[in-house]
């Protein structure tokens, strides 16, 4: 159990800027009282999220959404509320003249102003110190014959290595992928075969990014984990849940099952250590929920998979596996699953100084209602709609 709790401790889960902001549907955005208007307010939010875990140090960034004049002075802000900024997210979907692609768009101006905005990404990171740049394309077409599917792969690996070539020495691009929308026809980065499949064209500093919302109904997702660890080409994680698409519901809401599932596959090939180079962020929209308890209770449900994954007896799946046992295998990863780890992860919260149920911390902490009081005017932070 020490071993446990050792990895457990050395857990690092990264919460997304956007998530403390307003979010919704395509029909309407909620507003909530004390949503921050600003990246400080976001980076605020996220320090409280962290003191109460005591597990998620870094804040992830979209530009432009949380643009600033001074990156290096948000950094300074960050270190100073006790989060360090994480990955830089670009934004190529949100403008008027990506209506036909961003990177991909048959228009070469277009293209290059979209390789633009990511070149000024990676100088973001540049000031902030942030190792990855995390890049997500709607690209893609409607309707067969819309624009040629090769030429789009072209000018999509094109844009990727000249950006590329402008990374840091230590930093890393991660190549996200999307089964469908708002491309309904063929989408530019439809999987992670594509995915992986550029960056390994691009060199050993590209690396796949597997959001968990992004897949067919009945994807084997830990199969995809399984595969880009033994490529070694498995940078981040967004994770999520979903019942039908792209839901960007709280983490193991829909299917915790599964979770645990992706979670064993780490656990297994020993990648759960920050060295080893696999960021797991959040990547969540809270429409209808509280933003903060939301995140709170999200970063909880990644711990206790993980605690549970690292439950699994190894030895015993080990012998059911070369003795051909299938029901046996099946039952090592059954009893784990099925064991409440809440008591020991309360116990370790306690061994760190941390309350031991984090979420109700924050409902005593007085925080929301002092949010509420001070975050009155100005413009909330979200997407509109």
């Amino acid at each position: 159990m020490t071993d446990v709790k050792q990895a457990l401790r050395a857990q690092q889960i990264e919460t997304p800027s956007w998530a403390y902001a307003n979010s919704g549907t395509r029909f309407k955005v909620f507003a909530q009282a004390g949503v921050p208007r600003t990246p400080q307010e976001k980076i605020a939010d996220a320090a409280q999220v962290h003191r109460l875990t005591g597990v998620a140090p870094t804040v992830a960034l979209h530009i432009p959404w949380d643009r600033v004049a001074d990156y290096a002075e948000l950094a300074e802000f960050a270190a100073d509320a006790g989060v360090g900024l994480g990955a830089i997210n670009a934004n190529v979907f949100q403008d008027d003249d990506y209506k036909l692609g961003s990177v991909t768009n048959p228009d070469p101006r277009i293209r290059r102003k979209a390789t633009d905005h990511l070149l000024a990404c990676v100088d973001i990171m540049d000031a902030t110190g942030s190792r990855d740049l995390k890049l997500w394309f709607a690209d893609g077409t409607n309707y067969p014959g819309q624009d040629s599917i090769r030429a789009r792969q072209d000018r999509l690996a094109a844009a990727l290595a000249e950006v590329y070539a402008r990374l840091g020495a230590e930093q890393r691009m991660l190549l996200e992928y999307k089964l469908f929308e708002p491309a309904f026809y063929t989408t530019d980065v439809p999987d992670w075969g594509t995915s992986y499949a550029h960056c390994i064209e691009l060199g050993p500093r590209a690396q796949v990014c597997i959001d968990t919302g992004h897949h067919a109904p009945g994807t084997n997702i830990e199969f995809i984990v399984a595969f880009l660890l033994r490529a070694g080409r498995l940078g981040a994680f967004d994770f999520n849940s979903r019942f039908y698409a792209d839901d960007d519901l709280m983490v193991g809401a829909a299917d915790p099952f599964q979770l645990f599932r992706i979670m064993y596959e780490i656990v297994s090939a020993d990648a759960l250590r920050p060295d080893s180079g696999i960021a797991f962020v959040l990547d969540q929209c809270h429409n209808i929920e509280a933003k903060i308890p939301a995140i709170i209770r999200s970063v909880l449900n990644v711990q206790e998979a993980t605690a549970k994954a690292l439950l699994v007896d190894a030895e015993a799946l080990a012998a059911a596996q070369r003795g051909g046992d299938v029901l046996a295998a099946n039952a090592v990863m059954m009893d784990a699953f099925a064991t409440d780890v809440r008591p020991l992860l309360r116990e370790l919260r306690e061994e760190q100084g941390l309350d031991p149920d984090p979420v109700a911390a924050y409902h005593r902490s007085g925080y929301q209602q002092r949010i509420e009081a001070e975050r009155v005017g100005g413009e909330q932070a979200g997407w509109g709609a």
